[in-house]
């Protein structure tokens, strides 16, 4: 049985879990991969991979560029601030909607012919500033990001299993808030570098289809993160309720160590947690974070075949 395995000793963010499938490929087939990644059409997007090192430790790293530029190149100074605290796609997102569709594959939402740049989505266009490109908006709609997702180049089981991850997300948003799926709007995980990652791990694991994925428990991290609302406590409550039946703990690093895309990815694509399964491994990848800590700031992922 083919067996993707996550450690995540250092959390997960969607980045990481990016570069850790891609390093998982041999050569050849890690340049198609990105071709295919830039190839998904999300408007403005283009994937940039590169080697990095933490610790000593050689793995891939993934930067989301839109239209040249990180995404938090243009952020508001809010989303800044907590940029600063450990991965690249931290969380608070306030009024977040809760949605209505299940979290399995067979429901597929995106209708024939739908491009994400063409629809009005009425009161979400309401937070992108003067002037501002419409894919540079910070606040997104659950309507806006089914869009985009709809409009990706990509098989329905990809934009079907993004939008189940971005239910996980929005659904905990709807808890931690306390307000309806129709006045949710995604923050940093609305922004298109996290809907990129989200896609491109989807897209990832599609390719590779895994009979099953097993996860780590999940180092959470600790101390506070900045955002919108204020300062929360580490994991912040909508990355806590993601995680609500996940085995997680803390630890000494005080960091952000696990974001809400992270947690939303694994927790869809997780058939159960717990230690490395009994496999006969036949790649391993590191997919590196931007934060240097004191321990190798990465996920590993390994992929090979196990017994049952």
């Amino acid at each position: 049985m083919k067996t993707l395995y996550f450690e995540c000793r250092m959390g997960a963010a969607g980045d990481m879990l990016t570069g850790a499938l891609i390093d998982l490929l041999p050569d050849g087939e890690r340049v198609e991969a990105v071709s295919a990644l830039n190839s998904l059409g999300i408007d403005g997007v283009k994937f940039a991979v590169e080697t990095a090192e933490k610790a000593g430790i050689h793995g891939t790293s993934v930067r989301v560029l839109i239209d040249g530029a990180e995404e938090a190149d243009w952020m508001p100074a809010y989303v800044h601030h907590h940029h600063d605290h450990g991965h690249s796609h931290d969380i608070c997102h306030e009024g977040q909607e809760h949605h209505h569709h299940d979290h399995g594959h067979g429901h597929d939402v995106c209708h024939e012919g739908q491009e994400h740049h063409h629809h009005d989505h009425g009161h979400d266009h309401d937070v992108c500033h003067e002037g501002q490109e419409h894919h540079h908006c910070v606040h997104r709609g659950m309507s806006e990001i089914e869009a985009i997702l709809c409009g990706l180049s990509a098989n329905e089981n990809v934009k079907n299993d993004a939008l189940a991850v971005y239910r996980l997300i929005a659904e905990a948003e709807s808890k931690a808030h306390q307000r309806p799926v129709s006045q949710v709007h995604f923050h940093e995980v609305g922004a298109l570098d996290a809907i990129a990652d989200i896609a491109a791990v989807c897209f990832l694991i599609d390719r590779m289809k895994p009979d099953e994925i097993v996860v780590s428990p999940v180092h959470v991290g600790s101390g506070v993160v900045r955002c919108a609302h204020g300062i929360l406590p580490v994991p912040a409550p909508a990355t806590a309720e993601i995680l609500r039946g996940v085995p997680t703990y803390g630890g000494r690093i005080a960091a952000e160590l696990c974001t809400p895309t992270g947690a939303a990815l694994l927790k869809y694509f997780a058939a159960r947690f717990g230690p490395q399964p009994l496999m006969t491994v036949g790649a391993i990848g590191y997919g590196m974070g931007k934060k240097d800590f004191e321990a190798a700031n990465c996920v590993r992922a390994f992929w090979g075949e196990s017994a049952s």
